[in-house]
């Protein structure tokens, strides 16, 4: 695997409004556990749909292990033109900054927002570019948007080597507990 296509739910279906909640470092720490052993055995790009939620906090980590991985590529791969300008001045700042630390950065359609056409363009150019996908996904927490992203993978998976990882809820909570205790130690 050379290409690993990493998303999941944005940040509003999980209850996470600012870049100050709490649970955005559990996540995050998540994502790097789950990215480093694939970018161990030979991952070369994370490409991600680059939307506010677990498609950002990926890049981040990302951005952070090219430090322990130099090689290590990041591609943001959006629908359309411009999609954070409607976002509030502190998330387009975030936003800017994580696209400024890609590697590569394009839009499906250069157009502004023009119909949910953008997004199927998108996810197919996004499935077609990698060999497998890290999937924060969790059918107990929530249906949300990675529903899509599931569905669609899961029959690459049957119908070809295409791989399905999933992050689940469980697991983030797992590390919140374990950080939450070694402060009590």
């Amino acid at each position: 695997m050379k290409t690993l296509l990493v998303t999941g739910y944005r940040a509003h279906e999980l209850g996470i409004f600012d870049n100050k909640h709490p649970g955005i470092p559990y996540i995050k720490k998540a994502l790097a556990a789950r990215i480093v052993p694939f970018v161990e055995e030979g991952v070369e790009w994370i490409i991600t749909p680059g939307q506010y939620g677990v498609d950002l906090w990926a890049c981040e980590v990302v951005i952070e292990l090219k430090h322990q991985y130099p090689d290590l590529k990041l591609g943001i791969i959006t629908a359309h033109a411009s999609p954070e300008e409607k976002w509030k001045e502190d998330k387009q700042d975030q936003y800017r900054r994580i696209v400024a630390g890609a590697d590569y950065y394009g839009a499906v359609s250069n157009a502004p927002y023009d119909g949910p056409w953008q997004f199927r363009a998108r996810d197919d150019l996004l499935f077609r570019k990698s060999d497998g996908i890290l999937l924060f996904y969790d059918e107990d927490a929530a249906e949300g948007s990675p529903k899509f992203f599931k569905e669609r993978a899961l029959r690459l998976h049957a119908d070809s080597d295409y791989g399905l990882f999933l992050i689940h809820s469980e697991e983030i909570q797992n590390i919140a507990d374990e950080e939450n205790q070694r402060g009590y130690d």
